[in-house]
């Protein structure tokens, strides 16, 4: 009887993964979608610059490691470079929108173009650093899980956030703002960036428990 309940449970939660996977995938794809646009307004907040698309993208570390857990390395591996390109698609359509001439009822062409006609060092930048950084969060959870423990899964999401997290903040703040705007307005990105990503990490470690399922 209880051979037959652990498998039970164990084919419950293998049905679970599909469902799992589709709905960390879609997350993970539009959280990065949408801090890429919100990314071209930079706020004050607290006093200090920073961009506003910070709020949602650090999510994306852990719903990556989401990803890591149920589907493992490769096609975590897959689906940064995909997001990656999904983006650049992204910048190069908003791109076209804003460059098609505009009926003369609407009004709004000058509008929609300065919003969200892409600054392209901001977009490059942007890509740039979530792909680098991402990937050096796989392989920072994977050497956590394979080398030091599968137990305490929140502990694998914090280290390899912990490492991503100020690699995708340096390349961010100086590709896309480095030179052009004051380097102390950059160091308070950079500050402010830091400050807001661990917190969201902190807040978003018990995604990591969405699965049973472990395939890191």
């Amino acid at each position: 009887m209880q051979a037959k309940t652990f498998s039970s449970r164990t084919e419950i939660a293998t049905q679970a993964v599909p469902a799992v996977a589709v709905l960390v995938v879609s997350a993970y794809i539009a959280a990065q979608m949408l801090s890429d646009i919100a990314s071209l307004k930079i706020g004050l907040v607290a006093g200090l610059a920073v961009d506003m698309g910070t709020f949602i993208y650090p999510i994306t570390f852990t719903l990556r490691d989401v990803v890591h857990k149920v589907l493992g390395r490769d096609n975590a591996r897959l689906l940064i470079i995909t997001a990656g390109v999904i983006n650049l698609f992204m910048a190069l359509y908003l791109m076209w929108a804003a460059g098609v001439p505009a009926d003369p009822g609407w009004g709004l062409q000058e509008a929609f173009r300065a919003i969200l006609a892409p600054v392209w060092r901001i977009v490059l930048a942007s890509i740039v650093a979530e792909v680098f950084s991402e990937l050096i969060d796989t392989e920072a959870y994977h050497w956590f899980v394979t080398k030091i423990t599968r137990k305490k899964q929140w502990l694998r999401v914090l280290v390899s956030n912990s490492v991503s997290i100020p690699v995708d903040n340096i390349i961010f703040a100086v590709g896309a703002f480095g030179w052009t705007l004051p380097w102390a307005v950059v160091w308070q990105i950079f500050v402010w960036n830091l400050i807001v990503k661990y917190a969201m990490t902190l807040l978003s470690l018990p995604l990591i428990y969405v699965t049973p399922a472990d395939r890191a």
